[in-house]
């Protein structure tokens, strides 16, 4: 077997029209029009979905925090430029979504945040991707503070 491709991520959410307000409005994933009771279909257009929701009501748990097993983000790119990144920043703090994190990690430059679940949302750009692919050893470069 190999795998081809990640195809879609699923989330258990507390309150489906708070989290696809998120998905769908502030970071602007497609929603794909198909009734769906209880969960929520999201596509970029790469494949037919990217992502699933679905609603488990407001006594669910929250995801832990710090060092643990499961799953700690998903990275969702926005573009190759910084320019990018810094109207996304803005587009963020306009919404009053916070951003808990900022950091270049030499290949890429990401801004952290969280869902209305707690689940960490990295949004990145591409700075340059013929870094890596020439030299792969750069995707694990220290990360460093990223300052926009």
């Amino acid at each position: 077997m190999q795998i081809k491709e990640l195809g879609h991520v699923v989330f258990f959410v507390r309150d489906l029209a708070a989290s696809v307000h998120f998905y769908k409005d502030i970071l602007g994933f497609h929603q794909i029009d198909i009734p769906m009771r209880g969960g929520a279909l999201f596509s970029s257009g790469r494949t037919h979905h990217e992502m699933l929701l679905i609603e488990v009501g407001p006594n669910a748990p929250k995801p832990s925090k710090g060092l643990r097993a499961g799953l700690y983000h998903i990275g969702l790119k926005i573009g190759d430029t910084i320019e990018e990144l810094k109207a996304a920043k803005s587009e963020l703090e306009e919404a009053g979504v916070p951003i808990v994190g900022m950091s270049d990690h030499t290949v890429t430059n990401s801004l952290y945040l969280l869902d209305p679940d707690g689940n960490e949302i990295e949004i990145y750009v591409d700075v340059n991707k013929e870094l890596w692919q020439k030299d792969p050893t750069l995707i694990a470069a220290p990360t460093k503070p990223l300052y926009i």
